[in-house]
């Protein structure tokens, strides 16, 4: 009986640190949306993603980008306020607008949805027209 419990013991503490160490990457890495052809590039754990063409911005939690034009929307705090929801504070490349949102992660399909909550809304660049995106926006893990 005691080896028993010694056995599930050592068994426990070798996967205990792997599943932690997998829960420190859910807000880690790039998600996309591709009927919009958007994504998100993010690190909420260190907060060191260096947004492409806006370097002298500094190190910020992440951005969202989109697949056809070069600007972004600059993730300029995150907050997890559980480990599988985060708040965003985020602003056009150029400052002019913010709001906020929440990121969660949704474990049952491992998709991931953004909440628009506050100010104004994202936008992105379609055939030289500003377009909307929705108040809530579905994203997923790129395939491996």
């Amino acid at each position: 009986m005691k080896s028993i419990v010694l056995i599930l013991a050592m068994f426990f503490a070798i996967c205990l640190p792997s599943n932690a160490q997998n829960a420190d990457k859910i807000f880690t890495g790039r998600i996309f949306n591709s009927e919009y052809h958007v994504y998100i590039v993010m690190d909420f754990y260190k907060n060191n993603v260096t947004v492409p063409g806006c370097a002298m911005y500094g190190e910020m939690s992440g951005y969202f980008g989109d697949d056809y034009d070069s600007r972004k929307w600059l993730f300029t705090s995150a907050k997890l306020t559980s480990p599988y929801i985060a708040d965003l504070a985020i602003t056009n490349d150029y400052g002019s607008e913010d709001l906020t949102a929440t990121l969660t992660y949704n474990p049952a399909d491992t998709t991931y949805t953004l909440k628009q909550m506050d100010g104004s809304a994202l936008k992105i660049a379609r055939n030289r027209k500003w377009v909307k995106m929705p108040h809530e926006l579905k994203f997923k893990l790129p395939r491996r």
